[in-house]
């Protein structure tokens, strides 16, 4: 197969004439009932209302139908992607479309607390979680029903980003053998919180203790729509304006302020996903991505687990890519070509890929 990556100075143009097209004739949106317990089999809390979470889900084989140019006629499975913090599915369009192109269906779903996905506050901009597990049981169920109805007997690969990075991995430590081959990029395994991860998950566990759990964290803020990319150090500018514009379009897409429940559940996590005997457990072979001028998590965290793993001689490779930022999706080109063969190349080994600049 042989991709081309879509150009940056037409991004806007391709992504609306060419990519979102494509990708309505093969995709699916609806809704899954939220799971009732953790992996343990002990119950989840109670919420004042469950609801349902959305998903949306593009099938290849509809997609092949089209006969794009370059695209695999191969069938390789699918590929459940776990999104990072404040992000929303649509903003996964053109990894999905590079993802369709080499063979796989997309299954996507939206973290609760995320895009069409329950929220469990009234302001739209915070994102709140009573509970980590929850986001970690809610994901397994997903890829155990969805996923793998998309994957058709063949192998269930994941993408997961940052704070999706952070459930998928704990997510396989507890459900060792529901994905056959995953792919961390700049994973959570600590968030960077601005202050000692200590210090944050105290003081914003005290808060919670007093009811304030779903008030705005210290130093969290509302949606701002302009662009800073102080925050996007060497991105395409392309690729963070159209971000940017989906998240003007629609109200769904503006979460940005992490709720002091949300970090000290964060940092919950974290401790979770470092425990030696869950490593241990890990049987599914990981490729983690690391970025070198990353904001928002902490390679250091990333370093540990994959020391961790090694120890215990589970399967797991790093890339570090010292040049890009948190979002290496958001990258230029140059970047996300390397970093998209890479990807491809590790979920699939039957046929040869080249994506082209």
């Amino acid at each position: 197969m042989e991709i081309a990556m879509l150009k940056e100075s037409e991004l806007e143009d391709s992504l609306n004439n060419t990519v979102r097209p494509a990708l309505e004739q093969c995709k699916t949106a609806g809704y899954m009932d939220p799971a009732h317990q953790i992996y343990s089999g002990l119950p989840l809390p109670k919420l004042e209302e469950l609801g349902r979470l959305h998903y949306v889900c593009y099938d290849v084989h509809e997609f092949q139908k089209l006969n794009i140019p370059g695209a695999s006629k191969q069938f390789h499975g699918a590929i459940v992607v776990s999104h990072g913090f404040s992000e929303f599915a649509a903003k996964y369009e053109e990894l999905a479309w590079y993802f369709l192109l080499a063979g796989f269906s997309v299954c996507i779903l939206e973290h609760r607390g995320h895009g069409y996905s329950p929220r469990d506050v009234d302001n739209i901009n915070y994102v709140y979680i009573d509970d980590w597990h929850r986001y970690v049981a809610d994901l397994a169920k997903f890829a155990r029903t969805i996923g793998r109805e998309y994957a058709q007997g063949c192998k269930l690969s994941l993408f997961a980003h940052s704070m999706g990075g952070g459930i998928a991995a704990a997510m396989m430590e507890r459900y060792p053998k529901l994905i056959d081959r995953a792919v961390l990029s700049s994973p959570m395994i600590a968030p960077n919180t601005g202050a000692p991860n200590w210090l944050a998950a105290t003081l914003c566990g005290l808060a919670d203790d007093l009811g304030q759990g779903k008030r705005r964290a210290p130093g969290q803020h509302d949606f701002e729509p302009e662009i800073n990319m102080k925050h996007n150090p060497g991105c395409s500018v392309a690729r963070i304006q159209w971000f940017q514009d989906l998240r003007k379009a629609d109200t769904h897409y503006q979460t940005c302020a992490a709720t002091n429940s949300w970090v000290k559940n964060a940092v919950m996590l974290s401790h979770a996903i470092l425990q030696p005997k869950r490593i241990q457990a890990m049987q599914t072979p990981i490729l983690m991505f690391q970025a070198g001028h990353d904001l928002w998590v902490q390679n250091v965290a990333q370093n540990k687990f994959k020391s961790m793993m090694d120890e215990r001689h589970r399967d797991i490779e790093l890339d570090r890519i010292p040049q890009s930022a948190h979002e290496i999706f958001s990258m230029p080109n140059n970047t996300y070509a390397l970093y998209l063969k890479r990807i491809l190349r590790y979920l699939q080994s039957s046929e040869k890929v080249s994506v082209l600049e």
